[in-house]
């Protein structure tokens, strides 16, 4: 007996027009569709005129259903795992399932579709070349803002995902850790009826929430410009060269040269040049 294949199919963000032929024909098709929370999933479902047996897979129970999902695709059976919305595994349940059945020689083919980070980046208007998806940041400030203070010399564009009772706060730890002149994109409500965007700096992005009330409402995708990497250069230089001067108390000029380029990844020669340049000129 063959084995069963087991789908990851994208489901629409908002909008139900967005799924795709291929997926909704591999939806009516399978065994099981497997979904995150089989309420919201029914709906859309029904509207597809899809009955198909559904089963709950969420992170209370993946651990238990992985293994029976396996033990099915094994038997020959077809699995769709689908999330509330978009592409599954992205911020949703998925990981150790997937993981399971290639550690099982199953097959796992990917139905591509929807998926918010995707959507926001390209509207945004900030570089999308090079990216990187950090997910929801920490609820409490205290980590939220030292995550934030982990990322400040990245020079990709930065998306996130944002709920609405915390858009306000993640904002304002931009603000305090990235400055307000930094650019953002705020993608609100993406593909549903009432969609709303924001371009602009950190700043003004505050008042655009503060501005209507409405504005905060809904799911959000953040796209936030990098820092400038002559920036990020020049901030590490300065770092090197304040380590350096600390060192130098206790060491060498070569040796505390030598650990503050270990430390930053700054060149040696050139925090060494840099550091005689200062001497003579007291």
């Amino acid at each position: 007996m063959s084995a069963g294949i087991l789908y990851i199919v994208a489901t629409p963000i908002g909008n139900i027009d967005d799924i795709s032929a291929r997926a909704v024909e591999i939806l009516r098709q399978v065994d099981v569709i497997a979904a995150e929370d089989t309420r919201h999933s029914k709906v859309l479902l029904n509207r597809l005129n899809i009955s198909n047996k559904l089963v709950a897979y969420h992170d209370h129970n993946d651990d238990y259903v992985s293994n029976k999902f396996v033990d099915s695709l094994s038997a020959g059976q077809s699995i769709a795992l689908i999330s509330d919305a978009g592409t599954p595994l992205i911020s949703d349940p998925g990981y150790k399932l997937v993981k399971l059945a290639r550690e099982s020689g199953l097959s796992v083919i990917p139905i591509p579709g929807p998926s918010a980070i995707t959507a926001a980046l390209s509207v945004a208007g900030l570089p999308t070349d090079r990216f990187c998806f950090e997910g929801f940041l920490p609820a409490k400030s205290a980590a939220r803002e030292q995550r934030l203070r982990e990322l400040s010399k990245e020079t990709r564009t930065l998306v996130f995902y944002e709920a609405p009772h915390r858009i306000e706060v993640a904002l304002m730890s931009f603000n305090k850790v990235f400055g307000d002149e930094r650019l953002v994109f705020l993608g609100r409500e993406i593909t549903k009826k009432f969609e709303s965007h924001f371009y602009g700096n950190v700043a003004d992005a505050c008042e655009w929430l503060h501005g209507d009330s409405d504005n905060q409402r809904g799911e959000f995708v953040i796209v936030l410009a990098g820092v400038e990497p002559s920036s990020a250069a020049a901030e590490d230089q300065a770092e090197a060269f304040r380590i350096a001067q600390l060192l130098e108390g206790d060491m060498s000029l070569k040796r505390a040269v030598a650990l503050a380029s270990e430390i930053t990844g700054v060149r040696k020669n050139q925090l060494y040049q840099a550091m005689l340049e200062v001497k003579s000129q007291l």
